[in-house]
């Protein structure tokens, strides 16, 4: 009869991606893994161009029992690796850990036992040995999520994550999503801490990074901006802004026409005139997305809950029937 799996530990792989001997790591997460005295599963998700992995992964399963390889058609970013594990994964705790060695692996066995009275526990890695300019720009990053967003996190590159199963049913990620799951997921309602755990010295960064690099990371900060403000009410990041260009035409529009009804000047070859058409138009158009999609929404709301439920104390009809049961006896007796 196979054991009940309390830990399912998934590590996505891509070449296109830094990773370590797969082998040498595995036993480092394992050893420290087993000290927890949990049943657990080792879970790997690569793609089928990664053969130099496939290979390293086949080699090291013939020696090994607990682990579970998932090889996609090719590579649909760590988001969707991260799904198709989960998927085959029957753990109620979920474990992220990542191809190459982000936190010392002696931390593991402590970070797990910390996982108590929350959904999702986030690793923080201490920086003091990377370079002056990387921790400006993750402070930086770390800054505006906060000032946006108004959640503080301090260390969402950290893949070393672990969560309840409940977690990854309820929130849907794609992308480049995954860095971004403890923001989704404080988002939705579930509790979310952080840890604090010594950084690998093989993971302090000396590098900048690229422009197209922060760009990435831009766009997909833009997407769950939106994601989290405006999902369930896009006429707010639709409708003001449409209001807004709406008024600044129309504005423009009656200053023309004070203009060539009383004070006699022409609108030929004004481009004013143009600009407040093209404002007037613009502001119509966002304002009616904005309501469109606050329809749509409004149409599927019952078919997705924006809440969850932490606990439902139940009243204790048993006494209650008991007591007019009791009432029920004494009216008789009167009678």
């Amino acid at each position: 009869m196979d054991k009940k799996i309390d830990l399912s530990i998934i590590i996505t792989l891509s070449e296109s991606n830094t990773y370590d001997n797969i082998a040498e790591l595995y036993n480092a997460y394992k050893k420290s893994i087993e000290e927890t005295g949990l049943n657990y599963e080792f879970i790997y998700v690569t793609d089928r161009d990664s053969q130099n992995i496939l290979n390293e992964l086949f080699k090291l399963k013939e020696n090994v029992k607990d682990i579970e390889i998932i090889e996609l058609a090719k590579w649909f970013g760590d988001a969707a690796a991260l799904n198709a594990g989960f998927e085959q994964s029957s753990g109620e705790m979920i474990l992220t850990l990542p191809g190459y060695r982000q936190i010392d692996e002696i931390e593991l066995p402590r970070f797990i036992n910390s996982y108590k009275n929350v959904d999702m526990l986030v690793a923080v890695r201490s920086r003091k040995k990377d370079n002056f300019l990387h921790r400006l720009q993750a402070n930086f990053f770390h800054y505006i999520v906060k000032l946006t967003l108004g959640m503080n996190f301090n260390d969402l590159g950290c893949i070393v994550r672990i969560f309840s199963r409940e977690l990854l049913d309820k929130i849907y990620i794609y992308g480049d999503q995954h860095r971004f799951l403890p923001i989704l997921a404080s988002r939705s309602g579930f509790k979310v801490k952080e840890y604090d755990v010594a950084q690998y010295y093989t993971d302090i960064s000396k590098r900048v990074y690229s422009v197209g690099h922060y760009t990435d990371r831009f766009v997909n900060f833009i997407s769950i901006f939106f994601l989290v403000k405006f999902t369930k009410k896009p006429l707010r990041f639709f409708g003001f802004p449409g209001i807004l260009i709406f008024a600044l035409g129309s504005l423009l529009a009656l200053f023309l026409f004070v203009q060539r009804t009383f004070l006699g000047v022409g609108l030929a070859d004004r481009p004013l005139v143009l600009v407040s058409i093209l404002l007037i138009v613009f502001g119509i158009q966002l304002f009616a997305i904005g309501l469109v999609a606050e329809i749509i929404i409004f149409t599927h709301s019952k078919e997705s809950k924006e809440y969850i439920i932490e606990e439902i104390f139940h009243v204790e009809k048993e006494n209650k029937i008991q007591e007019k049961e009791k009432v029920k006896v004494k009216e008789s007796i009167k009678n």
